[in-house]
């Protein structure tokens, strides 16, 4: 079939809205019709990698309506809504049978070599081959993707909300719930109030945490962080964070801090204001330059346990259904989240929004078809 879709034809170059040539699901796959994608900040990342093959369909949070399925398909039907997983898992490895199913392998070749899970692709233009990005290519009218990433909403669940629970949304509260474990009672850091924190936030207060800090340095960000369930703000620009944890804590620290910020000093910090037997949670992607330096002395003594998490250790299962009912049942704050909603052709407006400083960045634009 031929559809619209904005192409990445050149790296660093605006997004060309082109019409593209889409293939049939094959056996394990899905055709969805797109009715909502988010733009991230890994999008630019993409747009600005020079390994991304070109040219490509950008878009990994998406969501719509299921419009055929392949032979071999029994996890969705015709006509289900479904949020995307830009992580499919393959069910059989040594990691997916012990539960930890974020660190499957299987997707990560096909994922970097821009192709379906078979390493072939179902686009194309004018009888060439276009990319697919990160399994799904969402910036376009239709997707074929894998059936293990399509996860089935409720009916009731709007479109354009869905669509943010298959990246950031699902990675912060994970980040909370499944990869830091919060408990009731306890009290809780988030470094980074961006479009994962702010849901690292919502996650620890599901999760029954007494105290949730959030730190930042934007006011603004720390203000919003307040309406997603922030007890306590700290600008760790111009404030002394460990002085204020300490107070806030009676001098022993926080039970948990996640940085979701992707800055070796926000982890740093984070694990100074945890305390002893408490867990420390990185969400956030480095940059492989950094250098992380944590005390060597005592370390044996403080207990303290360092993870990494990734996808905040989500099973897309299992997770998002829970994300959309704790939404329908007004317990998860998702419409504000939706910054703006944008056509199509307005795509090039967003990614432009991400080099402005003043921009809020606690949410997405998302992409209405």
């Amino acid at each position: 079939m031929k559809m619209k879709a904005a192409v990445m034809t050149e790296i660093n170059k605006p997004l060309a809205i082109l019409e593209v040539e889409l293939a049939e699901p094959r056996h394990n796959e899905v055709l969805v019709k797109i009715a909502a994608t988010g733009v991230c900040h890994s999008d630019l990342n993409a747009l600005g990698d020079a390994t991304t093959p070109t040219p490509t369909i950008l878009g990994h949070e998406g969501a719509g309506i299921v419009e055929a399925v392949g032979s071999s398909v029994t996890n969705v039907k015709v006509g289900d809504k479904v949020a995307l997983s830009w992580v499919p898992y393959c069910g059989t490895c040594e990691f997916c049978v012990t539960g930890k199913v974020h660190l499957c392998e299987s997707a990560f070749g096909p994922m970097f070599d821009g192709t379906l899970l078979d390493g072939t692709s179902r686009l194309s233009m004018n009888n060439e081959k276009v990319y697919h990005n990160s399994l799904l290519s969402t910036f376009a009218e239709y997707a074929v993707v894998p059936e293990m990433s399509c996860i089935k909403i409720p009916d009731e669940m709007p479109l354009a909300q869905a669509s943010l629970i298959g990246c950031g949304v699902a990675t912060g509260y994970g980040a909370a719930v499944n990869a830091a474990g919060v408990k009731p009672g306890s009290t809780v850091a988030i470094f980074g109030i961006g479009g994962v924190g702010v849901n690292a936030i919502q996650g620890a207060a599901i999760a029954g945490a007494a105290k949730i800090i959030a730190c930042d340095v934007k006011d603004a960000n720390l203000e919003i962080a307040k309406e997603f369930g922030a007890t306590h703000i700290i600008n760790t620009k111009d404030q002394d964070i460990e002085a204020i944890v300490k107070e806030i804590t009676n001098g022993v620290g926080v039970h948990y801090a996640i940085d979701c910020s992707g800055h070796t000093i926000a982890t740093e910090n984070a694990w100074k204001i945890t305390r002893k037997g408490g867990t420390v949670v990185v969400v956030g992607a480095f940059n492989p330059e950094q250098k992380l330096n944590l005390p060597a002395g005592g370390f044996h003594r403080v207990g303290k346990v360092l993870k990494g998490s990734f996808y905040g250790d989500t099973q897309p299962f299992r997770d998002f259904p829970m994300i959309a009912q704790l939404y329908l049942d007004g317990k998860f704050k998702l419409d504000e989240l939706v910054l703006e909603r944008i056509k199509l052709d307005e795509i090039n407006k967003a990614f432009d929004s991400f080099h402005d400083c003043s921009c809020i960045n606690v949410g997405r634009a998302v992409i209405e078809f």
